[in-house]
Order: C-alpha cells, then structure tokens, then sequence
C-alpha cells in the first residue's frame, strides 16, 4: 500500500475506533503495557513522550509514575484519539498530562526535549516504522530512554487470521506489515540501525479473555486496525466476515466466551 493511502487509512480506521477501542483492548493488551512501563523505569520529574498515544491508556500510568513535578505527552495520528484523551485527562483531573494529532514518522517537536519517550502497540500501523524510531531517538536527550511494544509472532497469535478475511473482501492489504516486527531479532535490529544502544527485549505471551462470540467480533473488526474497512462492508459481507473469524477462533471457544492465544514483544534502549 502506498504510504500516504496507509497513513490516510490508519488515521480514519482509528477515528472510528476511538470509541470502542478503550473498554475492548485495555485488558488484553495491559501485559504489554505494563512491561514496557516497568523496564523503562520511569522517575519523577521526568519528561515523557508517548507516541500513537490512542485514548492515554500508557500516557496517564506515565503521569502518575512522573509526578507533579513531570509531563507527559501523548500523540496520535487520529484525532479522535486525541480528543477522548484530552477529555479523560480534563474529567479526571491530570494536569501533567498533555495531548496533540501527530504523524509518528515527522513529530511537530524538538530536539532532545524528552527523557523517555514511549510507543506501545503502535510501531505496526506506520508506513516506515524505522523513520518513526528514528524520530524518537531526535527527541530523546543524551542518555535518554526508550520503551517499545509490538505484537508477536503472527503464527502465535489466534486472531491473526482476521486480517486475510477482511483482505479478501478489500482490494489492499490492510496492514500489510503488522507482524513483521514481531519476528526473531526485528525490533532489536530496529533499535540499534536507528542508534540505540543497550538493548534489552522479552518476549510475553498473553491471552486475549472475551466473554462472548459478538465481543470477540466487535473487539476485532470494530475497536481494531480494520474498522474502516468494516464500517464500509454491508451486511452481507460482515456477517461473511463474522463467520469466518469464529471459525479461525473455535479451537479457542471455552463455554460461550473465548480465550485467544497471543504474544507481544517489548524492547527497551538508551540513546
């Protein structure tokens, strides 16, 4: 796909997400979350970037973790993530907690303005993830810290099949590189070809709780990468859709819910 159509997709994909995304992911993907928080070891009083911020999940435990005396700012290609963030930040009163529509592979900012910055679950979406790194490190001050999360490997993660059947209802490939750093040694390469040093990576495997068939559904086509695409397809081709992925899934189905296999990949590195 070509990189403006990708960009142009992802950013309209997640505006209609915004609002399920949040009570649909949070749970699954806070293993991750919460691992790349921990190895990064934030203090107080430090300055945080958090790239492709979505709702501030990542940006308000970075708040609390930096204090008062610290700041947090949250960016996201989609304005409506924007918008839900900057209303939970205002409504649950963070005021270190800041948040703006930003493209990760150009940020509006400047040179060695962070001490951490932070980019959970979001390196998959980007045309150039090595361009958006690269960005992070600009940013970063001397000896600055970096935490990273992406999904695993495609073969060990249950909901993988969800991206061929919406392709083969589209004419482009959805996401067409969304595993590929999740692959042996791709996000440490990624580190250190952009001038990390000092990188550190786990491996998490993680299972993905939904308690029935229609919110593993919503989850994957509505509060996901694909929503676009789903917003587009009639009811025919969604229930085509639905079908197919419950299928891909039913060795997974415990009682009426289901517990999906996945696996996540964090990384840490100092500029």
């Amino acid at each position: 796909m070509e990189p403006r159509l990708q960009r142009r997709v992802q950013r309209y994909g997640w505006d209609l997400a915004a609002a399920d995304y949040e009570p649909l992911w949070r749970s699954q993907l806070r293993c991750a979350q919460a691992a790349m928080l921990q190895h990064v070891a934030l203090a107080p009083g430090e300055q945080v970037l958090d790239v492709a911020c979505g709702t501030g999940i990542v940006s308000f435990d970075a708040a609390r973790a930096v204090g008062p005396g610290g700041g947090v700012l949250g960016v996201d290609l989609s304005g409506r993530m924007v918008e839900a963030a900057t209303r939970q930040a205002r409504e649950h009163q963070w005021p270190n907690a800041h948040f703006a529509r930003m493209d990760a592979e150009a940020l509006d900012l400047l040179d060695a303005q962070f001490d951490v910055v932070l980019c959970a679950l979001g390196l998959m979406y980007l045309p150039d993830p090595a361009q958006a790194v690269r960005e992070m490190r600009r940013v970063l001050r001397p000896g600055g810290r970096l935490g990273l999360a992406v999904w695993g490997e495609r073969s060990r993660c249950g909901w993988s099949s969800l991206f061929e059947i919406v392709d083969a209802e589209v004419q482009s490939e959805v996401c067409p590189l969304f595993f590929g750093l999740g692959r042996h040694g791709a996000l440490e390469r990624l580190c250190v070809e952009s001038g990390f040093r000092g990188v550190e990576h786990q491996r998490i495997a993680a299972t993905l709780d939904y308690g029935s068939a229609g919110e593993a559904c919503e989850a994957a086509f509505a509060g996901g990468p694909v929503a676009l695409a789903w917003s587009r397809f009639d009811a025919g081709t969604r229930a085509r859709a639905r079908a197919r992925y419950l299928l891909s899934i039913e060795a997974w189905r415990q009682g009426s819910g289901y517990r999906i296999p996945g696996e996540f990949v964090v990384a840490t590195a100092r500029s």
